[in-house]
């Protein structure tokens, strides 16, 4: 017997990039950036270690307030979470009920299905198309009166595919005022593209939109679990009222805010990974998978042997991170692309050149 709801037995399990078993094996399977904390960041927080005997800042209100300003948006807008996957949490149990549907593309990111489940809500899927973006007509066809949520992830995890401004202006101008539509940037910071999503432009138009943030990516902060929320301020309110009290700890809070003190050295970072996309991408293309264009730190390969790519990453010192069917692969060092470019080739002359 159960004494948890019956459902939650079929609720699907969130699967980790795997770890390698040892330290010559480089981990490209969970989107990691290949540079650690900056040394601000670093010692901003070896400073809050001193002060652990104290709770945080129960809404991260400096955070809070330091993102507005980056944002230029008030602050009353920011809400402040334990990584933006507990957002998502909160935001689902916040918007659903008993009957609500939560509408997503799909494949996208593996935490969606659960969190909707959790929420006790009934996720409806919209298939990606061929090239791996989101379907919008496709999309707005399938909302109904009881869709509650959009969610909208823009880079697509896993294919990288992003959406332009004017295709989600033309979204959100068309779905429902009472639909909420979550759009999800956690790898916003890789984009380089033609007509980007201007999200921020986006938020001061539509106040059912909420944007998410992650500082996991491109801040290179994923131990420390910090994202955030933009959204009106009513929805902000709602979301710091149903927020896990002192959710997002203080050595996160200050090594976000030191992060946000360096964003010339992100940016060039992150330009760094985006160049590094490029030429994997190229060779990649060139030996023959049709790769996505990704606006993430990862690529997309759409395999029919997924587990043959796997074991030929392996063999080469790399870990990724197959789904049906594909595999994602995570940017990384130049020696870390070097050595998947060497297993895409061997898995390239078996399954393609033979």
């Amino acid at each position: 017997m159960s004494l948890f709801r019956h459902d939650l037995a079929s609720l699907p399990a969130y699967v980790p990039g795997k770890p390698g078993s040892d330290s010559s094996i480089i981990k490209l399977s969970s989107n990691e950036m290949p540079y650690g904390p900056l040394p601000g960041v670093q010692a901003a927080i070896a400073q809050g270690v001193g002060s652990l005997h104290s709770y945080p800042d129960m809404f991260a209100s400096g955070l809070a307030a330091r993102i507005a300003a980056r944002h230029r948006i008030d602050p009353a807008g920011v809400v402040v979470s334990n990584g933006s996957v507990a957002m998502i949490e909160k935001i689902l149990d916040a918007a659903c009920e008993p009957g609500s549907e939560v509408m997503l593309p799909w494949r996208s990111f593996e935490a969606y299905p659960i969190a909707i489940a959790i929420a006790g809500a009934t996720a409806i899927t919209v298939p990606l198309t061929a090239e791996g973006d989101h379907d919008l007509a496709g999309m707005l066809s399938a909302v109904t009166d009881r869709t509650a949520v959009v969610m909208v992830c823009s880079p697509n995890n896993p294919t990288g595919n992003a959406l332009t401004h004017s295709d989600l202006e033309r979204f959100l101008h068309t779905v429902r005022d009472d639909v909420i539509v979550v759009l999800d940037e956690a790898y916003i910071d890789f984009v380089d593209m033609a007509d980007p999503v201007r999200s921020v432009e986006l938020l001061a138009k539509h106040p059912n939109l909420i944007i998410l943030r992650t500082f996991s990516k491109a801040y290179s902060l994923a131990g420390l679990r910090v994202g955030y929320a933009l959204a009106h301020p009513a929805s902000a309110a709602t979301l710091r009222a149903v927020a896990t009290p002192f959710g997002v700890n203080s050595l996160a809070q200050a090594a976000a805010h030191a992060a946000l003190e360096s964003e010339t050295e992100i940016a060039a970072r992150c330009r760094v990974v985006m160049g590094e996309r490029t030429r994997v991408a190229a060779a990649l293309t060139e030996s023959g998978f049709a790769v996505p264009s990704s606006q993430a730190n990862f690529v997309w390969l759409p395999v029919t042997d997924k587990d043959g790519f796997v074991a030929d990453a392996a063999r080469a010192g790399i870990t990724v991170r197959a789904f049906p069917g594909g595999v994602r692969v995570s940017i990384g060092s130049r020696e870390a692309n070097d050595r998947i470019l060497a297993a895409a080739g061997a898995y390239a002359s078996r399954m393609f050149l033979t």
